[in-house]
């Protein structure tokens, strides 16, 4: 099936846009089997071949919204124009259900300010238990430490038992 669509041409944030015709499983910018015109989105202005639009459209190609509302608005084909949704690029590096992503609505902004507030009150306990843990942990270290010196000072001296 062919389709008549907008291939994306020109310089990082200054597009341009080839308006080809193109087999629809084919990538927009990917093999064309004609070029049927050009667009600029900043000055609002193409340059169309109206007679090969007309053909292809004649001979089945479907036309993708966007480029029906450019030759619509400029006059190349006669007709409404049809809604085109327009969704929103996702972020890169945020995945959707984190907090930092996620809207905050007005009544819910005094939520997550009493939540900081018992994180920030929860910080020094949680030190305290930290540190507690750490201190059983060094004074564990160094009865083991303790114990194994003991260990190795009755070995020596079973040693010394044997040979004298």
């Amino acid at each position: 099936m062919l389709v008549i669509r907008f291939s994306r041409v020109g310089k990082k944030n200054r597009a341009q846009f080839r308006i080809v015709a193109q087999e629809r499983t084919a990538a927009p910018s990917g093999k064309h089997i004609e070029i049927l015109g050009s667009y600029d989105p900043h000055f609002k202005k193409g340059v169309f071949k109206k007679e090969r639009i007309e053909y292809w459209i004649k001979n089945g190609a479907q036309i993708s919204d966007s480029v029906y509302n450019v030759l619509v608005k400029q006059g190349v084909i006669k007709g409404k124009k049809r809604f085109v949704k327009i969704t929103p690029k996702k972020e890169k590096g945020k995945k959707e259900g984190d907090k930092k992503t996620e809207e905050i609505k007005p009544e819910d902004k005094e939520e997550v300010k009493e939540e900081k507030k018992e994180e920030v009150k929860k910080k020094p306990e949680e030190k305290k238990a930290e540190e507690k843990v750490e201190e059983s942990a060094k004074k564990e270290n160094a009865e083991v430490k303790k114990e194994k010196i003991k260990d190795a000072k009755l070995a020596k001296k079973a040693e010394e038992k044997k040979k004298g």
